[in-house]
């Protein structure tokens, strides 16, 4: 009698355990379908200060601030143009699934101009989130008021005009400024281009006097502006920003040019879809709230949302139109 209670105890223990295991189990399974996502590890390719450490902490700040997200973290990781942090991502693919890379337009260009020998192919794209114009800036001091007066001076003499930007010969702020003195009818391959390893030792570059115009990100301006440090002449959205109306575009200065760099964020290599879409999901959420209409028209931004298979349809089409860009440059064969 006493062996059997025994028994009884024991076999009610074992059954007890597996319903709360299960009952565990079927927890994980809910939570994840119903999206438990509580903190995301923001991995920035660049520096602190410039446009993808400005993304990547603004959508965190907006995210928590929100109440979408209880902690955002953030690391920095400078190295080959990106490259650095795209290999990081791959080669610790099975410990980052709570990490989104931000990224932007330069993931192409670098891939095309063999920069890294990775491309977007080699992550799980999540979603690209803004855009941010380009802008053509000069120190507060400068003697150009209007982009047209450099123009003026290009077009009597193309090496007159030094243009500095914050990445290498060939990279996006090289191929907005060939861009837009094309567009004012010059010669693109022309462009005196002053390479930096970064926007604030460009900005350095144009303080100093070692360049004349600064190409760089319109958010990145926008800060530089309201500091009181440069004058921003123009900028390459289709009309005038809200974040700065007094600012014209090319496209009104007879120029025909317009540029947007979309940023966005990708996680590791073989991430789940469910995991995947939960992250687009957060993302998406996060446009309706207060925090983030802060944080977009505090940095001048434009919204683009484009998810999983639509981001990769976007990004081969943009893999075309640049491809042929920095091949009439010479900066492909």
């Amino acid at each position: 009698m006493i062996h059997v209670d025994k028994a009884s105890r024991v076999s009610s223990r074992w059954l007890k355990s597996i319903l709360i295991a299960g009952s565990l189990a079927l927890g994980g399974i809910s939570s994840v379908a119903q999206g438990d996502t509580e903190s995301i590890h923001f991995l920035i390719p660049g520096g602190a200060g410039g446009g993808w450490d400005g993304t990547a902490r603004g959508t965190g700040e907006a995210l928590t601030k929100s109440g979408i997200l209880k902690t955002a973290s953030y690391e920095n990781m400078s190295g080959g143009g990106g490259g650095k942090a795209i290999a990081h991502l791959i080669e610790t693919a099975d410990q980052a699934k709570e990490t989104l890379m931000v990224n932007s337009t330069p993931i192409v260009i670098r891939s095309l101009s063999k920069v890294f020998p990775q491309s977007f192919r080699d992550l799980t794209p999540i979603a690209a989130i803004i855009g941010d114009y380009a802008a053509f800036v000069v120190p507060a001091n400068s003697k150009y008021t209007s982009f047209t007066q450099v123009v003026a001076d290009y077009s009597k003499n193309p090496r007159s005009i030094a243009v500095a930007g914050g990445s290498a010969r060939g990279s996006m702020d090289h191929l907005v400024a060939a861009m837009a003195f094309k567009a004012a009818g010059g010669e693109p391959k022309r462009v005196k281009y002053v390479a930096y390893d970064a926007g604030g030792k460009a900005m350095a570059g144009i303080l100093s006097g070692e360049a004349h115009l600064l190409s760089t990100g319109f958010s990145e301006a926008l800060a530089l502006k309201n500091a009181g440090e440069v004058r921003i002449l123009a900028m390459t959205g289709d009309k005038r920003s809200p974040a700065a109306p007094d600012v014209p575009t090319l496209k009104e200065l007879g120029y025909d040019a317009t540029f947007v760099n979309w940023r966005g964020f990708f996680g590791a290599p073989g991430l789940s879809d469910a995991q995947a879409e939960e992250y687009q999901k957060i993302l998406k959420k996060m446009y309706s709230t207060d925090a983030w209409k802060a944080v977009r028209d505090r940095n001048g931004w434009t919204e683009i949302y484009k998810p999983g298979n639509e981001f990769v349809s976007f990004l081969e089409a943009q893999e075309k139109e640049v491809g042929a860009l920095m091949t009439e440059l010479g900066f492909l064969q």
